[in-house]
């Protein structure tokens, strides 16, 4: 599994990454996507295989992170953003 470390706002306290990872569909090998929250104690969270879609992952990680979505929320944000 893969880190793309995502730029942080001026004065942000977490750190965003969306995983990148493989993932067996249909038979067939493909990508997936998943984000990671660290917070700036350590704390952190990470929901691996959200989506296979680059575009879905990366409005979900801009949603989360322009709303500053703790290691905490993380969860709970994805699991509200899928259909």
């Amino acid at each position: 599994m893969r880190e793309l470390l995502l730029e942080n706002q001026a004065g942000q306290g977490y750190r965003y990454s969306i995983l990148v990872d493989e993932m067996m569909v249909g038979g067939l090998c493909c990508e997936s996507y998943g984000l990671k929250v660290v917070g700036p104690d350590g704390d952190w969270a990470q929901v691996p295989n959200i989506t296979v879609s680059v575009s879905k992952i990366d409005a979900l990680a801009e949603l989360v992170r322009r709303n500053q979505v703790s290691p905490v929320t993380l969860l709970d944000v994805v699991e509200d953003w899928l259909p």
